[in-house]
């Protein structure tokens, strides 16, 4: 849910973010890093986030400042990411034995688990940030027409540098998550292909790929169908190797529904066939 997050301001603004897999895997390594060396949570939490950030900065300045297109700029820290990854972990797998930073995964408030209320106060507050004020509809501006959008009086590069920032830094809290919930820093697999899962959320979500309309509570809700089909797909004891299929099949029927003219061949079909032979 995070990462389908910020994926859904990036995708707004008509661009793609491939990077988010590697920069939680980079998160996650320097939270193992800071931890051991006996660093306070709150240091840990915020250095893998600023982490995030940074990665999302240099994804920011290829895009929006040299004008690379956003599958290339992306495409490089995602390659790039986990090799950073695992030379921060030296190629090993650390284990973290510390119960205040496993409770951020794991913990529970009120009989509740810490870690969905975290992601919702989230969601409630970029809702609030993109609805409430003119953030939201820079970004879609920019996402439809990015010339106009300049020719208007609108730092098009910032909004869409700033949306790359945005989907690191949700990335490094997800690092964080991730991290926490295995207790251990695993640089090889954590975040492996969760890019293609948030922006099958985002997708689900009736976010527009050509960018300039979002849906915030939209992707909550991809997100929330996907997982909930993945984690019931495990429990009936479908192999993992298999699961993708299911996966996809509803990205294409959500898909199709989504596309007018799909539906309008569709009510055809149907009047048709409800017409008397």
């Amino acid at each position: 849910m995070l990462l389908a997050l910020g994926m859904t301001l990036v995708i707004a603004t008509g661009g793609v973010d491939l990077s988010v897999g590697s920069i939680v895997a980079i998160a996650g390594a320097v939270c193992a890093l800071l931890l051991r060396a006996g660093h306070g949570l709150a240091m840990t939490a915020a250095a893998a986030v600023g982490a995030g950030a940074v990665a999302g900065t240099a994804n920011g300045l290829l895009v929006a400042g040299l004008g690379v297109q956003p599958i290339v700029a992306t495409l490089i820290l995602m390659v790039a990411g986990r090799g950073v990854a695992q030379l921060i972990v030296d190629g090993q797998v650390i284990i973290i034995a510390n119960p205040a930073f496993e409770y951020l995964a794991n913990g529970f408030v009120f009989g509740l688990p810490f870690a969905p209320l975290l992601v919702g106060v989230f969601y409630v507050a970029a809702h609030f940030l993109l609805r409430r004020t003119a953030a939201g509809l820079f970004i879609e501006a920019v996402g439809d027409n990015e010339t106009a959008s300049r020719f208007a009086g609108l730092a098009a590069a910032r909004v869409k540098g700033l949306a790359y920032v945005f989907c690191g830094a949700c990335a490094g809290l997800t690092g964080i998550l991730t991290a926490a919930n295995i207790r251990a820093a695993d640089a090889h697999r954590a975040g492996e292909n969760a890019e293609l899962d948030a922006i099958f959320a985002v997708v689900v979500g009736g976010t527009a790929l050509t960018g300039g309309r979002f849906s915030i509570l939209g992707s909550f809700l991809g997100a929330l169908l996907i997982q909930t089909l993945t984690t019931t797909m495990y429990n009936l004891g479908v192999p993992p190797a298999v699961a993708p299929v299911p996966k996809a099949l509803l990205i294409i029927v959500v898909s199709l529904l989504q596309s007018e003219k799909f539906r309008v061949w569709a009510n055809g079909l149907w009047r048709k066939g409800g017409q008397p032979a």
